[in-house]
């Protein structure tokens, strides 16, 4: 850590011209960028019995404004201003009621003196500031720096932002904004150089070979292996989900899956992975080789789980759209068919009317229900309830048999799909238990 502190404050020292903040916000900081809020105002500019104590030995009045002011500003902001009267109306007149002064033409002879200068490091020495560089104050700034760029992927302007509210927590004045712009910057590089390090360390020569070969376009055709498999599928077809299987399977012959990378963060390699999604192929191509083959290793160990879901997700849809076409296709002939089932269900209706009529001999029942309905008419009604009507459990099973035609096109690839998922994922569980020391059952 302490050869990493060294590079990053030479990286600094020497001006390397990184800078992300846009002239507004350069123009902004260590500044008062309007009136403070009244619970700003509150928090930052009410003076306590230690600060009162302090400006009791101030004899003049433009000696106890001026010195409240210098300490209520580097609360507020971080920082001592180059003119310390240079501060919101609101500001002023806060600080002026509470010492107890009606004259605000006095401020101008504190600017003209010389004691602002000795009122700033009575106010460091007093409520313990620190310079930007002194130790060990700057040592655990970086180290603090660097954890946060190391475990998260967030943007420099809102590094520079937590950065600035570090400093002024732990009471260490804010340096120049070049200096803290190329700090951060530096501290940044440093943390995605570590990444590439660790991660092109990762892989086998023989997987560097198959990584090395998303980048090339294959003889006789238009695009890279990159291009097909960062795309996914856009259509609802058998033919796509096919399409879709095979990415995984392509993904899944670099065999990134097996490599450890707990001790990267997920967020690092989530961003790593977006950057091979959306940059140019010849971007990618002029990379150095760690961070080129970094950047491929984690889009295919990230990649693995999106293109599985996008698999399923997309086989979920086509039974979805299989099922409620089937069900539309057996609710119409329900429909169409209900006539013929009224009418048999009045014929059955008619002879159970004579069944349970008790005034009517068990030995003539037969020949009454004869003299009812024919046995021509009984026996039609019987075979048209027993093929038209359904059981309440029945989820129209046969009408999704007749789209076998559509399913043939993508079930023997996704049934071999499933099968070898099912056997890599045992042989995985098979390795993690050997190597954790246990004995799957």
């Amino acid at each position: 850590m302490s050869r990493f502190l060294s590079d990053c404050c030479e990286s600094a020292g020497l001006g390397v011209p990184v800078e992300f903040l846009t002239p507004e916000q350069r123009s902004r900081y260590g500044h008062y960028v309007g009136e403070p809020s009244p619970e700003q105002l509150a928090l930052y500019f009410h003076l306590d019995d230690r600060d009162r104590a302090l400006l009791a030995f101030r004899r003049h009045a433009h000696t106890r404004l001026g010195f409240a002011l210098q300490l209520c500003t580097v609360r507020f902001l971080g920082t001592f201003l180059s003119d310390p009267t240079d501060v919101p109306h609101n500001v002023l007149l806060t600080l002026a009621s509470q010492v107890h002064i009606a004259d605000l033409t006095v401020l101008s002879r504190y600017y003209e003196g010389e004691m602002r200068r000795d009122h700033v490091h009575e106010i460091m020495a007093e409520y313990g500031y620190q310079d930007f560089a002194s130790q060990p104050e700057h040592f655990h700034f970086v180290r603090w720096l660097y954890t946060r760029a190391w475990w998260s992927e967030e943007r420099l302007t809102i590094l520079f932002d937590l950065a600035m509210d570090y400093l002024i927590d732990h009471k260490v004045l804010l340096p120049g904004v070049s200096v803290l712009e190329r700090l951060i910057s530096s501290v940044r590089e440093h943390a995605a150089r570590r990444l590439w390090r660790l991660l092109f360390a990762l892989p086998t020569p023989r997987q560097v070979a198959l990584l090395e070969t998303l980048l090339v376009v294959p003889e006789g055709e238009r695009q890279t292996p990159l291009d097909r498999l960062r795309h996914a599928p856009t259509r609802v077809s058998g033919p796509a989900l096919v399409a879709a299987l095979r990415r995984v399977d392509a993904i899944r012959l670099f065999e990134m899956e097996h490599l450890d990378l707990s001790f990267i963060p997920r967020g690092r390699l989530k961003a790593l992975a977006r950057h091979a999604t959306t940059a140019l192929v010849q971007h990618l191509r002029s990379l150095t080789q760690e961070r080129r083959i970094a950047t491929l290793l984690a889009f295919t160990s990230t990649y693995l789980a999106v293109v599985h879901d996008d698999a399923l997700d997309l086989f979920d849809a086509l039974m979805r759209t299989a099922t409620s076409s089937a069900t539309r296709e057996g609710q119409q002939e329900r429909l169409r068919t209900i006539h013929d089932l009224d009418a048999a269900a009045q014929v059955l209706a008619s002879a159970c009317q004579v069944v349970l009529d008790e005034a009517q001999d068990p030995a003539t029942l037969r020949e009454r229900i004869y003299e009812c309905v024919s046995p021509e008419h009984l026996r039609a009604a019987v075979m048209a309830v027993g093929e038209l009507t359904r059981p309440p459990d029945d989820h129209y099973a046969q009408e999704l048999l007749n789209r076998y035609l559509m399913m043939r096109r993508f079930l023997p690839t996704f049934v071999i799909f499933s099968r070898r998922f099912y056997e890599n994922e045992h042989a995985s569980f098979d390795i993690r238990n050997r190597f954790n020391g246990h004995v799957p059952c």
